[in-house]
């Protein structure tokens, strides 16, 4: 695996690959890699494509009350990671390279980043439109690979890449799951004991309003009910919906697309998920 930390060495390090490969799929992280971001590379080197991974822990999709340096690092771990899975690139960019001086572009998405995560963390989106904007520009890849757990992310670069008819395709990858159900997540490290055996509930609670949803329960009583129930089981809610999928909408019955989304805190983290019906 080879590991490039400016653009040049980039640059010469995707020729090479495509010149060796049918295709270059990226899979762009912040590293601190867990068994759903491999999942995405094993998903991309099963394509048959040469995959870069990319590592930068993005200031712009952080708010001012969030702190950047307590989200994790472990630059030789993630690494070594990557490149048992079958990496052929790494790309580490610093703050300077992903955002010179002077620049005056950030890329907004408006429809499917305008609810939830979008209004609980102002400027998020901006954030993590802008550096997919500036990965996909840097590696050029025929696509890009995102995990569903993070739903409304994976939403807003799909319309992102739509809009600007940007030439490559954003495959989404089924979330990862431990063995009771918690989404893997950089931030589960930060749950305590007692906090890591609650949080399952969080899966278990949307199954089961998936579940009553499909069997004809009034969507508002369901998931009042639900809300009720986490909030009693110790998670704070932000937000507990059924959404059209792409575009986020909230809706009231049942339909083809339609997706349970979820926010809720515990203790000090914040958990995302969300299940089709």
């Amino acid at each position: 695996m080879f590991i490039a930390r400016t653009l040049p060495d980039l640059r010469d390090a995707c020729a090479r690959l495509r010149r060796s490969s049918d295709a270059l799929a990226l899979v762009p992280t912040m590293g601190a890699l867990h068994e759903g971001h491999r999942t995405l590379v094993r998903t991309g080197v099963v394509s048959g494509a040469a995959v870069v991974a990319s590592i930068f822990v993005n200031p712009l999709q952080f708010a001012a009350n969030e702190d950047l340096s307590r989200y994790p690092r472990d630059e030789e771990g993630d690494l070594a990671a990557l490149e048992a899975e079958g990496c052929a690139l790494a790309w580490l960019p610093d703050v300077a390279t992903m955002y010179p001086a002077g620049e005056a572009t950030t890329v907004v998405v408006g429809g499917p980043s305008e609810r939830w995560e979008g209004e609980a963390r102002p400027g998020h989106f901006r954030g993590v439109a802008t550096v997919c904007a500036k990965l996909f520009g840097q590696v050029r890849p025929d696509r890009a690979y995102f995990g569903e757990k993070d739903w409304q992310q994976l939403q807003v670069v799909k319309r992102m890449v739509a809009d600007l008819l940007l030439p490559l395709e954003i495959v989404g990858v089924e979330t990862v799951r431990e063995p009771d159900g918690l989404a893997m997540s950089s931030r589960n490290r930060f749950l305590s004991p007692e906090e890591r055996a609650v949080a399952p509930t969080l899966y278990a609670t949307l199954t089961e309003v998936a579940g009553a949803l499909a069997a004809g329960g009034p969507a508002a009583d369901v998931i009042s009910a639900a809300r009720d129930s986490l909030e009693r089981s110790g998670f704070e809610v932000d937000y507990l919906a059924l959404v059209e999928g792409a575009g986020l909408v909230p809706i009231d019955t049942l339909r083809p697309d339609a997706r349970l989304i979820a926010a809720a805190r515990l203790g000090s983290v914040r958990l995302l998920d969300n299940v089709g019906i």
